[in-house]
């Protein structure tokens, strides 16, 4: 197994992959789409997303319509898919995922939710299966690096469950795309992270009119 564990994200210039936290239940609820918090936090997150919206890839694999951009950043979106060989993400990202997501979900992969409920695996159109880990992170990487083979695993997140891994001194690499907006109040990416455990090495630095994708490897202090 000669994958490496990665994870890749979007973030604002000061510093937060998502806007401040909504109910999971309540950011996609339809019947509650005019709460002005699920509706800031809709706009603030479309905000921070609005460099991938627009690509040929993206647009292609949501099944959004034909055409789109090309360029680097499609080049970039379309290789962290093909690069993913199995997923990783935490219970509450599937909880929000779950009621949003497209019955055709984008991952054509195994994904494996670390959780604490017990379920049955659920299997979607177009190769997606998302299977239920009641045992811990590292069952769930053990899993995942198992179904990846020779590819890679990408921790899908959400923040918390990217931390842990990074914590527990398993991730290879990461890559963030820094879009050009604000958010103030957030989920920042590396808080609970100890930053004397790990030790960065930037290797990429490429941007785009719309944003810049950095990426580095991790090593141990």
């Amino acid at each position: 197994m000669a994958g490496k564990v990665f994870f890749s994200v979007t973030m604002s210039l000061d510093g937060f992959m998502a806007p401040e936290p909504v109910p999971p239940e309540d950011a996609f609820s339809l019947e509650k789409q005019d709460d002005p918090r699920v509706r800031r936090w809709m706009s603030r997150w479309a905000e921070l997303q609005a460099w991938a919206f627009p690509q040929r890839w993206f647009r292609e694999n949501l099944k959004l319509g034909e055409g789109g951009e090309e360029g680097l950043d499609n080049d970039i979106a379309r290789a962290t898919y093909e690069r993913t060989g199995a997923s990783v993400m935490g219970k509450r990202m599937f909880e929000a995922g779950e009621p949003a997501w497209p019955e055709e979900a984008p991952f054509h992969t195994p994904v494996f939710v670390v959780t604490h409920t017990r379920r049955d695996p659920w299997e979607r159109p177009g190769g997606t299966t998302f299977h239920f880990v009641n045992d811990g992170i590292g069952s769930a990487l053990g899993k995942a690096r198992e179904a990846a083979r020779d590819r890679d695993v990408r921790i899908a997140g959400g923040a918390e469950t990217i931390q842990e891994y990074l914590d527990s001194g398993v991730i290879d690499e990461f890559s963030i795309t820094l879009a050009p907006v604000l958010f103030g109040t957030g989920i920042r990416l590396f808080d609970r992270v100890d930053p004397d455990r790990l030790s960065l090495a930037q290797t990429g630095a490429d941007a785009s009119s719309r944003v810049t994708h950095l990426t580095y490897t991790v090593g141990e202090r």
